[in-house]
C-alpha cells in the first residue's frame, strides 16, 4: 500500500480503476472546455496531485490556449511534476501550480470564480457527510454561475457513496450533466452545472478538512 501521496499517484501506472477514472475525468474536462463560452476559461483544481487530469486533457485540446488555471496541491514533489508538465506544454503563462493547502480559501483568491472547478479525489477523504456539505456549500465561492464542477467518489463494501453525493449536489443548486461508473464498478465520476450565484467570499475560510491517508484513499 502507498505510504505517501506520491506513491499513491504512481498507482495510476498499474491500477485499472484509477486509469478508468482518469479517462472519464478527462472526458468531462474536455466536455466542459468545449461547452464554455468563447474567450478565456478559468479553471481551478483543488488537491490537484500532479495535475494529470487537466494537463493531460490540455495537451491535445483545441481550447488549451483559452485556459487560465490555478492548481493547488500540498505535496511538493507532485507540484514539481506538474510544473514540469506545464513547461513542456508551453503553458507557463497560463497555468500556475501552487504548493499549498487546498482547504484554505486564500489560495484561490484571484483565480475565482471559475468556469470549471475540479474537486476530484476529495469526497472519499472527508470525515463524514457534514464535511461533504461544508465543501459543497463553499463551491459557490469557487464557481461562477453556470460553472462546471467535476468530482469523483469511490464505492466500498457494496455501498454506492456517489448516490449520496449526487443527492447533495441537487440540494446545493447544481444540475447533473453526466455521471459514470468505471468499468470496475467501484469509482463514480460526476459533472454538475452550477445554477446558483457566485459568492464573492467563502462561507468559511477553511473550505473543508481533508482527513484521508494514502493507504486508505477512496
Amino acid at each position: 500500500m502507498p505510504k505517501d501521496w506520491l506513491e499513491w499517484h504512481d498507482l495510476y501506472n498499474t491500477e485499472a480503476k484509477l486509469q478508468q477514472r482518469l479517462e472519464i475525468v478527462r472526458e468531462y474536462i474536455s466536455y466542459s472546455l468545449e461547452h464554455s463560452p468563447t474567450g478565456a476559461i478559468r479553471v481551478v483544481s483543488a488537491c490537484a496531485g500532479d495535475g494529470r487530469d487537466l494537463l493531460g486533457t490540455l495537451a491535445n485540446h483545441s481550447r488549451a490556449k483559452d485556459v487560465y488555471a490555478r492548481l493547488v496541491e500540498i505535496n511538493p514533489q507532485l507540484v514539481e511534476r506538474g510544473r514540469a508538465t506545464i513547461e513542456s506544454l508551453g503553458l507557463t503563462k497560463q497555468i500556475e501550480f501552487i504548493n499549498g493547502d487546498a482547504t484554505a480559501a486564500d489560495n484561490y483568491v484571484g483565480a475565482v470564480p471559475a468556469d470549471i472547478v475540479i474537486v476530484c479525489g476529495i469526497f472519499g477523504n472527508l470525515a463524514d457527510e457534514n464535511e461533504l456539505n461544508r465543501l459543497l456549500g463553499n463551491l459557490s465561492f469557487l464557481s461562477k454561475k453556470g460553472a462546471f464542477v467535476l468530482w469523483t467518489r469511490g464505492h466500498s463494501h457494496g455501498i454506492a457513496y456517489s448516490d449520496t453525493v449526487r443527492k447533495y449536489f441537487r440540494d446545493f443548486g447544481f444540475e447533473e450533466v453526466n455521471f459514470k461508473l468505471t468499468a470496475t464498478g467501484d469509482m463514480g465520476v460526476g459533472i454538475h452545472h452550477y445554477l446558483g450565484e457566485n459568492l464573492p467570499t467563502p462561507k468559511e475560510e477553511k473550505l473543508f478538512v481533508f482527513s484521508g491517508v494514502p493507504n486508505k484513499a477512496r
